[in-house]
């Protein structure tokens, strides 16, 4: 499964006029469902799967999960039984209201609930033994992801030509893709994360899996925390497709290709940078987030 995504100039007038180069890799059009930074990380997971005889994957998620979309669509087709074990327990009566459980279900996902207190407890010896009891032996795979396995797959996103770019800038949920960029940057290459979410807990969950010091987060760019968006951001985003008809997605890439091009107004960058982004994919998660929109009496996210 060896792909490579093409990488997209970005020539609007606020990056051109500081005289900065960037580009967009389209991870996000690698597969429909299974794309960007998804299919990455489950690549080498699902051939470990395959080797130890396991016939059931297993993982965790939330009700708009991209993990669990393409966990459940690569377990199609690829012949592995899928399991999610879902936070919200209050979804369990109207799970089939949501487009990424909906598709994930048709995909033959079985899904377990759970309240957000039991959640927590996920990582906990005594889950695993009682999830087991339920669904038989099965190949565990963390919330988001991330594991070595998966940060192995996420080294393969850079690819030889990526060498000319001085800053190399992905979005961050767990950090796992952010670290595969890390370990295959070249010297001389800047690694930049813009996490989905608050809390400062990200950097000791990357340096589990990434020792270079080429890196920084920039954290100002989170728009409140995780999966949450506000009338600016989606006017951005808007504004963006129509102007380069590249769709992004409001958790992760949406975020920060909004800080990617406010760091340029600010002149965060030299003159002549060379500036590659990392599109991660997530596009499943619009129709979800256009459902909450709706709802805000905000105007929706075009693709």
């Amino acid at each position: 499964m060896e792909v490579q995504s093409t990488n997209e100039p970005i020539e609007l007038k606020p990056i051109t006029d500081k005289n900065i180069l960037l580009s967009i890799k389209r991870e996000d059009a690698l597969h429909p469902i299974i794309s960007g930074n998804k299919l990455r990380k489950l690549k080498y997971n699902l051939l470990q799967a395959k080797q130890q005889g396991c016939k059931t994957v297993l993982t965790f998620g939330g009700a708009y999960s991209n993990h669990i979309a393409a966990t459940a669509h690569a377990g199609k087709i690829h012949g592995f039984h899928t399991v999610g074990i879902i936070r919200g327990e209050e979804l369990v009566d109207r799970w089939k209201e949501n487009p990424t459980l909906g598709q994930a279900a048709k995909d033959g996902m079985r899904f377990k609930f759970l309240s957000r207190e039991d959640y927590r407890k996920k990582s906990h010896k005594a889950m695993h033994q009682e999830l087991e009891r339920d669904f038989g032996p099965f190949y565990l795979l963390p919330e988001g992801g991330t594991n070595e396995l998966a940060v192995k797959g996420c080294e393969e996103i850079l690819a030889p030509s990526d060498t000319k770019f001085d800053f190399i800038c992905c979005p961050v949920g767990t950090g796992g893709t952010l670290a595969g960029i890390i370990n295959s940057a070249n010297p001389g290459q800047r690694v930049l994360g813009f996490p989905a979410l608050k809390g400062g807990f990200l950097t000791e969950d990357i340096c589990k899996f990434a020792q270079k010091d080429n890196w920084e987060l920039v954290n100002d760019y989170h728009f409140g925390g995780y999966a949450k968006v506000d009338v600016g951001l989606v006017e951005f985003m808007n504004n963006f497709f129509s102007e380069t008809q590249i769709p992004l997605d409001p958790i992760y890439t949406g975020k920060m290709m909004f800080g990617i091009i406010d760091l340029i107004k600010k002149d965060f960058f030299p003159s002549n940078t060379k500036i590659l982004a990392i599109h991660t994919g997530g596009l499943q998660g619009i129709k979800g987030m256009n459902a909450k929109l709706k709802l805000k009496n905000i105007s929706l996210l075009r693709i």
